[in-house]
């Protein structure tokens, strides 16, 4: 399938891979299976209302996490910590309601980059692309649909 998006992320940084269901509506946790893989390696699987990891790739174990308050408005981004080199690939989000047997996938790109202090000074065509001193600001955060953000602030204004 096509890209759907691109994140990048630095060594031992927390990142977002975000994905969410359009439209954000209500979604029932307990009747839907989410899948995030690369490949055929699991890096994380939730069905039935709870994390089911036994399957979960080793090189994952213990630095993989969904935001399970805000599942049932749509958001499916999972949380990556420890960014590590061989993270770099790319992640489907596929998600399945049970009941319907619909299936929606979403391809997200992860680039990692090692430190700044580690690798190489960039070269000077390098420089125009990397402003020196750039915030460590994982891009991917700012991804999800402003329609999706908006459900939190609305949701609470209704109880």
């Amino acid at each position: 399938g096509q890209l759907d998006t691109t994140c990048h992320a630095f060594v031992g940084e927390t990142v977002v891979l975000p994905c969410s269901t359009t439209p954000p509506g209500e979604v029932t946790l307990s009747k839907s299976m989410l899948y995030w893989q690369i490949g055929t390696k699991l890096v994380h699987f939730f069905q039935n209302g709870q994390d089911s990891l036994e399957g979960q790739d080793k090189k994952f174990r213990g630095r993989t996490s969904l935001f399970l308050d805000q599942m049932k408005h749509g958001n499916l981004s999972l949380r990556l910590s420890n960014v590590q080199l061989q993270d770099d690939a790319e992640y489907s989000c596929i998600y399945r309601q049970t009941k319907n047997h619909q299936t929606k996938k979403f391809t997200i790109k992860l680039n990692v980059s090692a430190p700044s202090g580690i690798e190489e000074p960039p070269s000077p065509s390098e420089q125009n692309q990397i402003p020196s001193g750039s915030p460590r600001a994982v891009p991917c955060l700012a991804m999800l649909p402003l329609s999706f953000l908006l459900l939190v602030p609305l949701g609470l204004w209704h109880l």
